[in-house]
């Protein structure tokens, strides 16, 4: 049974390996040279970075990014789905192997392989960046908004071994739908909506609570008056350029969140007299963050989330498929 899976799965996987390995190949041509600037530049390196430097950096983190769905779509969707299609699951399932059996073997077997594929990628980007990471997380300037902290949002799914966690989910999320819908198309689309919307609920519902936040209380500045909103949430600049800012809160003089502006701030003529008139009215910004210490905190127990769903989407697809399925 493993023989047979590893035979169906092996064009596929070769095909996959091999893309990934070409553009292993460019990250460890090109990783030592972004090393030897980052010795040389410290904090400066992204004024110094290249356009070839900068597309890289960007493809690379995209191709982390999509991996998992596309092996959710392509390898999972299709699994059992193309099976039903077809109806050779009679002839599969009748071979004097379970289809429990069958089944777990495929998902097992094609599903580590998926987790594989995921983590090597990350782990050559997450190396081939890691001068970049560095750079920012010593407060480079002018960042602009093109490079964020490791534990951003924006940099976090493409760094560490929550890749591996992510690949493992879409893969069995792509085999469940497509043994529920039983259709191997209207599979592969649920399987990269769904994943989508789970990636997009977990950094603005779950992640944040992953992890204890910090808070600190700071007075208004020139600098964070700039582009103010009350209970905006955005980069601050209290000191810290490689945290997670997750909220932000205006208080008044009293403490307590405010629902307005003092007096006398409309009349304001320049932002320093606008910074004068908060301070003198006691207005201060209660910032909530994720500290850069809590980045591997974060990616064990998110990568611990995602095997949780993959194995309980494992047993739904084992049930669905003995109970279900003619």
């Amino acid at each position: 049974m493993i023989w047979l899976t590893w035979r169906q799965l092996r064009t596929q996987a070769t095909l996959t390996l091999a893309v990934l390995a070409i553009l292993a190949v460019v990250l460890a041509a090109t990783g030592p040279q972004l090393a030897d600037l980052h010795t040389t530049a410290g904090r400066d390196l992204i004024q110094q970075l290249t356009g070839t430097d900068t597309t890289l950096y960007f493809a690379s983190g995209v191709a982390v990014l999509a991996l998992p769905a596309l092996l959710g779509m392509f390898w999972g969707a299709p699994l059992v789905a193309r099976e039903l299609e077809t109806g050779t699951h009679r002839l599969a399932w009748n071979q004097g192997v379970t289809r429990a059996c069958w089944l777990l073997t495929r998902l097992a077997l094609t599903g580590l392989v998926a987790m594989a594929a995921a983590g090597l990628l990350s782990l050559a980007v997450s190396w081939w960046a890691a001068p970049i990471d560095q750079a920012v997380a010593t407060g480079a300037s002018d960042n602009g908004d093109n490079f964020v902290p490791r534990i951003d949002p924006a940099a976090f799914p493409i760094r560490g071994i929550a890749p591996l966690g992510y690949a493992a989910f879409a893969f069995v999320l792509g085999v469940a739908l497509g043994v529920i819908i039983r259709r191997t198309l209207p599979a592969m689309a649920a399987t990269l909506a769904t994943y989508t919307a789970v990636q997009l609920l977990m950094p603005m519902w779950v992640r944040e609570h992953l992890a204890p936040t910090t808070t600190v209380t700071v007075p208004f500045t020139p600098d964070r008056l700039a582009n103010y909103a009350l209970d905006s949430v955005s980069h601050v600049e209290f000191g810290k350029s490689d945290v997670w800012v997750t909220s932000e809160q205006t208080l008044d003089g009293t403490g307590h969140p405010a629902h307005g502006m003092p007096p006398g701030y409309a009349d304001c003529a320049s932002i320093k007299e606008c910074v004068s008139t908060l301070t003198g009215a006691g207005y201060q910004q209660r910032i909530t963050y994720q500290p850069a210490d809590n980045f591997w905190s974060l990616q064990w127990t998110e990568t611990g989330v995602y095997l949780a769903l993959a194995i309980g989407l494992g047993a739904l697809c084992v049930w669905w498929a003995r109970k279900r399925l003619g």
